[in-house]
């Protein structure tokens, strides 16, 4: 049984129905590289200004369409924390997008004088952490990885805040296809997908709600038509989907960056497997900075036109097919008299 403020924290991100319609707008490499092809220069020569100008028209278009928006504190909340509606729910990103990258893989790290401590303090809704794990990496990667995720779970439990977790499998140093930043890779293997989620479902992590890649490239998904192909592929939903019911834990989409239809046709697949949702930033937003940036007027306008269309698309697909969240707080059966409740809590 969750707590009385991972409860409420859970509810703030999920609209009235239970359906968590979500935008991630915590991205920092990618933004910075939009901006950059955008404007014509290295992703060194962006400023800080600019970072922040993209992030205000973002918030100010898309807050209104989703449940909740994803924040990170060195850009994103300077820029548009007044911005975001009452309803929307805050997540805020912890991890530090700089990771240390060995040959046996990566080990993340909370951003420099950020913690769950300050997240709560600031007003925050959850807290997410980016973890990037491969069963397959160095043990020593590995278990690091595991105490970094871990002690972030007992400080989400302390303050007693929601813990949303991102697992992405990543290329190794020096393998042909290695990049910093997230691409999804065509040939990815959906057992290690799967692997990871089952190893962070676990409850000593203290994770509330997970925000997965899907497990089948989303550019080789076939249409979900009954097909051979199509009930292969939603047989790696389905172990999600079976993992995260046997620990009762919420999960939702990321986009990874795909084509608005080659997203929706993954929740396809996913919410027939059980998802409650979506957090996804950049298959909604990313065109229009990378179109018209610096030109205000026309990154809004664009969002207001393709970026609330997409985001619309998603909305509907959600609440048409996901599965729905519910609150279940306790029953206070031991609660009879004026102090109980104060004292035992």
């Amino acid at each position: 049984m969750r707590t009385i403020g991972k409860n409420r924290g859970l509810a703030r991100l999920a609209d009235a129905d239970g359906n968590f319609r979500m935008v991630a707008l915590d991205q920092r490499p990618p933004l910075f590289d939009a901006i950059a092809q955008a404007k014509g220069i290295t992703r060194d020569q962006v400023e800080y200004a600019d970072v922040t100008a993209a992030k205000r028209l973002l918030v100010e278009t898309l807050a209104p369409h989703c449940s909740s928006m994803l924040f990170d504190p060195n850009f994103a909340v300077p820029a548009a924390i007044d911005l975001l509606p009452a309803r929307c729910g805050l997540i805020m990103t912890l991890e530090e997008h700089r990771v240390e990258e060995t040959p046996g893989g990566r080990k993340s790290r909370a951003i420099t004088d950020w913690s769950v401590e300050k997240i709560r303090a600031i007003g925050g809704d959850a807290v997410k952490v980016l973890a990037w794990y491969r069963p397959d990496a160095d043990p020593a990667v590995n278990e690091h990885q595991k105490r970094f995720v871990r002690s972030v779970g007992e400080d989400c439990a302390h303050h007693d805040i929601p813990y949303v977790l991102e697992l992405l499998v990543y290329p190794f140093l020096g393998s042909a296809n290695h990049t910093a930043d997230y691409v999804e890779s065509p040939g990815k293997l959906p057992k290690l997908v799967i692997d990871s989620v089952q190893e962070f479902a676990k409850p000593e992590y203290g994770v509330d709600l997970l925000k997965l890649e899907s497990p089948l490239a989303a550019n080789s998904l076939p249409p979900r038509d009954g097909s051979a192909a199509s009930k292969a592929a939603q047989k790696e939903f389905e172990a999600i989907g079976d993992i995260c019911r046997q620990r009762n834990i919420p999960w939702v989409l990321l986009s990874g960056g795909a084509a608005p239809e080659k997203f929706e046709r993954v929740l396809d697949f996913a919410y027939a497997a059980g998802a409650g949702g979506f957090l996804a930033g950049r298959t909604i937003w990313l065109d229009a900075v990378r179109s018209h940036f610096p030109d205000r007027a026309a990154v809004a306008a664009s969002l207001r036109k393709d970026g609330v269309g997409v985001l619309e698309r998603l909305n509907t697909l959600t609440k048409a097919k996901a599965k729905a969240w519910t609150a279940r707080f306790p029953a206070f059966s031991e609660i009879r008299q004026e102090g109980d409740f104060a004292r035992a809590y």
